[in-house]
């Protein structure tokens, strides 16, 4: 079978690199070294302590397009799968470049975005920054954002923040409650976490997949509003949205 990767990799051996950082990238390694794939990983290293796919990895930033494109050839790649973040969008305009530069094909694997649930009170904003000015003066908010952006919420100091996140962050404003804990999470572990701290606002990057979309339900039957930050619009490129959809167009 042919695809926009070229031809099939089955019965021919390529040297793949991912863009990972995700649970998908991790499965997607797994199932092309599994099929006798050379693949290496690449992590951005913004996490201390890294869920690590199999095979090699490498750590850290590559400096810009040119630095992407370099490692690319010099490692005598044959493919690039970005499976990033949806909201990592540098590394994916990066990608796009480097791949018209290098010639080496490149296939973004992107989740579907979260669509709301029947009943549920969502108001979508572009930016973390939007989503802060939303908050109305009291709300007790549940913030489910990561660490890097939480500085967004800083001035807000007429409302009460919990803050859910794989790493804490260095600092966060006095009164805040910082859970770190990594998920999956089940729906009544959501709706236990919001009732324990009398949530009225949760605040969600559109992430997409199916392991984080507990907490929408969750809120949709708690009442509870949702403050949903749109992805960043990123440049074409050939998409798949799941790890099966991948291996079937390699």
């Amino acid at each position: 079978m042919d695809s926009l990767f070229g031809p099939s990799l089955m019965g021919e051996r390529k040297r793949i690199l991912i863009l990972g950082g995700t649970g998908e990238a991790r499965a997607l390694a797994s199932n092309l070294i599994a099929l006798g794939h050379e693949v290496t990983s690449s992590l951005a290293g913004r996490t201390r302590a890294p869920q690590l796919p199999p095979g090699p990895v490498r750590m850290g930033g590559f400096g810009g397009v040119d630095g992407l494109a370099a490692y690319m050839q010099e490692g005598g790649f044959t493919h690039l799968v970005d499976a990033t973040h949806p909201f990592a969008a540098q590394i994916s305009g990066n990608a796009v470049i480097a791949s018209a530069k290098t010639g080496i094909p490149l296939l973004r694997l992107e989740r579907e975005v979260w669509l709301k649930p029947e009943s549920a009170n969502w108001l979508e904003v572009p930016t973390m920054e939007v989503a802060a000015e939303s908050l109305p003066a009291g709300a007790r908010v549940l913030l489910t954002i990561g660490r890097q952006e939480v500085g967004a919420f800083f001035g807000r100091a007429d409302c009460q923040f919990v803050a859910r996140v794989i790493e804490s962050p260095e600092t966060v404003p006095e009164g805040w409650k910082l859970i770190a804990v990594r998920g999956p999470f089940s729906l009544e572990d959501e709706i236990g976490l919001m009732r324990r701290h009398g949530i009225t606002h949760l605040v969600s990057k559109n992430s997409g997949g199916d392991a984080g979309f507990a907490k929408l339900e969750a809120a949709a039957a708690l009442g509870i509003e949702v403050l949903m930050v749109r992805r960043p619009k990123l440049p074409d490129a050939p998409t798949a949205s799941t790890v099966e959809e991948v291996l079937k167009r390699i």
